[in-house]
């Protein structure tokens, strides 16, 4: 364990969970960001254009290019918000909750598997140990700007 790295470990099973979801994508016609991008948008209320890019921690220029596949492919469609003239609402159409419930059994499925396999306790610490890992990101604790200007 001392040869393998917090980063590579982190690194190599998201690429393998995102490769097994594009896999398990491609059976649905579709891909894993899609498939996220619908489980992001609220089915009932619709969400607001600006909000899905800090949601799901993407780039505006990397969601406008999915947002614009989904609505060609009938998934979404665009409406003027109500409440602020100048946003855009993004609903999901009939065929988008349809997918969107895909989507959503295919995440179950492997949590499922995941939680078979994992003990309870096991899983309390992975979760324990991903939110320390993210609070010394989001409070600046690994490196700071000293540190980074060399």
């Amino acid at each position: 364990m001392k040869d393998l790295t917090i980063d590579y470990a982190l690194r190599a099973t998201w690429q393998a969970v995102a490769r097994m979801y594009n896999e398990e994508a491609k059976e649905f016609g579709t891909t894993m960001a899609v498939g996220f991008t619908l489980l992001s948008i609220d089915p009932k209320t619709g969400t607001p254009s600006t909000a899905l890019g800090p949601k799901m921690g993407m780039e505006a220029t990397s969601l406008s290019r999915i947002l614009k596949s989904m609505e060609e492919k009938g998934l979404i469609e665009r409406k003027p918000n109500p409440k602020d003239g100048r946003g855009v609402l993004i609903y999901l159409t009939a065929f988008g909750l349809e997918k969107r419930k895909d989507s959503k059994d295919v995440v179950m499925r492997f949590n499922e598997v995941v939680e078979e396999n994992v003990s309870e306790e096991k899983l309390r610490h992975f979760f324990e140990v991903m939110q320390t890992i993210n609070t010394l990101i989001l409070n600046r604790k690994i490196y700071t700007k000293a540190e980074t200007t060399r």
